[in-house]
Order: structure tokens, then C-alpha cells, then sequence
């Protein structure tokens, strides 16, 4: 378990060996774990983003998209 990305409104954490990504909504308190093609696709994403334009705000934007109707609440036990 890798910390990827860490902003105020997400935090990706990588899982090389089940290569995946968990996507954590800090403000939704929402996860959503993608792997496969899905995480592939999301690697691509943040990699297609320009240079120039990477910044915190788009890739949270980007993250935004990807949580959207498909991330989980986050229970505590």
C-alpha cells in the first residue's frame, strides 16, 4: 500500500499487488477501489492531463468524475 496522491479533497493509495487504486473522497467521506482496466484507465487519465495543467485542482476534478454515483460511504466499526 502506496500513498499516490494526497490533496485536501482526496487521497489515492495504490495496491500494486491486487493493482489497483483506492480512490478516498475526504469530504464526501467516500472510498471507491478500482482495479483492472479500470485502474489502467485512470493512470491514463491523470497521465493525458498536460504538464502544465497538473495541478491539484485537476486532478481533483478528474476524481470528481471518477467517484461520481460509484464511490461508497465510509463506515466505521
Amino acid at each position: 500500500m502506496n500513498i499516490v496522491y494526497n490533496s485536501e479533497h482526496y487521497a489515492i493509495v495504490a495496491y500494486p499487488v491486487q493493482q489497483g487504486f483506492e480512490l478516498v473522497d475526504k469530504a464526501g467521506s467516500r472510498v471507491l477501489f478500482v482495479q483492472g482496466s479500470v485502474a489502467r484507465n485512470l493512470r491514463a487519465a491523470i497521465d493525458s492531463i498536460p504538464d502544465e495543467e497538473r495541478d491539484e485542482e485537476a486532478i481533483d476534478a478528474l476524481l470528481d468524475d471518477y467517484c461520481a454515483g460509484s464511490a461508497r460511504p465510509i463506515r466505521y466499526h
